[in-house]
């Protein structure tokens, strides 16, 4: 069976589309997505909608989060106060925009979704904001894995899409001076990267295709118009540095005085 994977969508209905497009010329057999539906972009009613429309399997995002339980639902870090500011903008902008139709299905998804030997989560089986970037400590990212009972862990979150490879070997770990070994299998992180809001260094759209009888797993890049999502951007008043950093495919467009920053949320 081949496998789409889709991630943070962002409100990038823009996006979503020509994604949906080369899935099809794809020709995979489902469609999984792993949150993030809303936030930042322009669009995010039509985004759920396409979602809902299509009977995607999806699981909860952090923006999805944290639209319907508020901002105290965030444990999130930022760059800086500048960029922490222009957050609430958007949450603020975000929470105003959507329907109550929108906000119950994003109330609704589950936290997870699994099939067959795979699990779907947004940031990690523990947390919806926890970040398991490429670079992350391999017992950590194994631990990870293996709390899923799964073999393959799809997530999404960094926007920059990774697989992960943590080959099979013997752990050791010791409890009252008395240790215990138990060997644990090849096991993978894919992730997806982002649909909507790019950080890989180009303003494409990014998502995964896995097969399940081979195991094989490609990262597909898409173009798309994404000037026309940068200029709904600013026509709807959203910060104009979010159209500037979705052409780029950046994170954020400085590094303010105060980088080491953290939400207190």
């Amino acid at each position: 069976m081949k496998l789409a994977v889709l991630s943070c969508i962002h409100g990038n209905h823009e996006a979503l589309n020509a994604v949906l497009a080369d899935v099809e010329a794809q020709k995979a057999d489902r469609i999984f997505c792993l949150g993030d539906l809303v936030g930042y972009g322009p669009e995010p009613n039509a985004v759920v909608e396409t979602i809902r429309s299509l009977n995607i399997p999806t699981v909860q995002g952090c923006w999805d989060e944290d639209i319907v339980e508020g901002l105290n639902a965030c444990d999130c870090s930022y760059p800086s106060l500048l960029a922490e500011a222009r957050g609430k903008l958007a949450h603020d902008w975000t929470d105003r925009e959507i329907t109550p139709d929108t906000r119950s299905f994003l109330a609704n998804l589950p936290l997870t979704l699994r099939h067959d030997n795979l699990c779907f989560v947004h940031g990690s089986p523990y947390n919806q904001h926890e970040y398991l970037m490429p670079e992350v400590a391999a017992f950590t990212a194994l631990e990870r894995v293996l709390s899923t009972g799964a073999d393959v862990l799809f997530c999404g979150h960094t926007h920059i899409p990774y697989v992960r490879t943590l080959d099979a070997g013997k752990i050791q770990v010791s409890l009252d001076q008395t240790p215990s070994e138990f060997n644990a299998p090849l096991k993978q992180i894919i992730n997806a990267g982002s649909v909507g809001e790019p950080r890989h260094g180009r303003p494409n759209a990014t998502y995964v295709i896995y097969e399940t009888d081979s195991q094989q797993t490609t990262l597909r890049e898409v173009e798309y118009d994404y000037q026309k999502t940068c200029a709904a951007i600013v026509e709807k008043g959203l910060p104009k540095i979010f159209a500037w950093r979705l052409a780029q495919g950046l994170e954020y467009a400085e590094r303010a005085e105060d980088p080491s920053h953290i939400c207190e949320r």
